[in-house]
């Protein structure tokens, strides 16, 4: 009879286990829902079409230009292993021709330089090869080069600067509008709740937008002046190996091998 009596109470609890568990994910997914759905009402889409406009321009521009200088500023489109160890091999037996041959062939930064520069170098100066000369066309071609380069780098710094400025113009029109509001609905809050929502939220997404931008800024900025400088020091290297191929005995003879006693 204790058997019998305790099995129903053991069956119900076990159907209400089961349902508890059943239930559960749905309860959760539930609150997860409602508080996500909550946030993007309360930083987005409360602040109406002028907050979605700054974000969806803001973000839009930031991540196309962002993804353009992530490709554009890549290694091999500056400075590639492969043409530096071979035209390495040209400078330091002194094939200047091959050289300019190579990087006129080569659509990188470091292929285009040297395309530019190497026609300067001079035989008739064996104690430098007319480095000087070299040098300022190395100057003339990055000064150029950098004209074209950071177009697409100060875009983003257009985006950083140009971000607060439509806040503010989403401040200045929310609070037009809750004074506006004010003037005819009186001093009651949830009237004025929307125009001060959209003042805020505004105002919040163009400090926001600004503030991803300028780091976006600096960094492919910082990124281009590093790839630059290494094409730069690629270039010195080279001139310097042809140098010492054409100097390499005369440069000995000046160090002595040691002192007569």
């Amino acid at each position: 009879m204790k058997n019998l009596s305790s099995r129903p109470l053991k069956t119900a609890g076990i159907t209400l286990f089961t349902t508890l568990l059943a239930t559960a994910p749905l309860f959760a997914q539930d609150t997860a829902t409602k508080i996500k759905s909550s946030a993007l009402d309360d930083y987005l889409l409360n602040g109406g079409p002028l907050t979605l406009f700054i974000v969806a321009v803001g973000v839009l521009s930031l991540m196309g230009l962002s993804a353009y200088n992530f490709i554009n500023l890549a290694n091999k489109k500056f400075a590639p292993d492969d043409l530096k160890a071979a035209l390495h091999d040209h400078m330091v037996n002194c094939r200047i021709r091959s050289a300019i041959e190579l990087s006129s062939s080569h659509s990188s930064y470091l292929g285009r330089m040297l395309a530019y520069s190497l026609p300067n170098i001079d035989a008739t100066q064996p104690e430098n090869l007319g480095r000087d000369a070299v040098e300022d066309a190395i100057a003339d071609f990055s000064i150029n080069e950098n004209r074209k380069q950071m177009i697409w780098i100060n875009l983003i710094s257009l985006v950083a600067q140009s971000a607060p400025m439509l806040g503010l113009f989403g401040t200045v029109f929310g609070m037009i509008a809750a004074f506006a509001t004010l003037k005819e609905a009186g001093a009651e809050p949830s009237k004025l709740a929307g125009d001060i929502s959209i003042a805020l939220l505004t105002t919040m997404w163009g400090l926001v937008i600004a503030i991803l931008s300028v780091i976006a800024y600096f960094f492919f900025k910082s990124r281009y002046i590093n790839l630059v400088a290494d094409c730069h020091e690629t270039a010195e290297e080279l001139l310097n190996s042809s140098v010492q191929t054409v100097n390499g005995e005369a440069h000995l003879a000046k160090i002595p091998e040691g002192l007569a006693v």
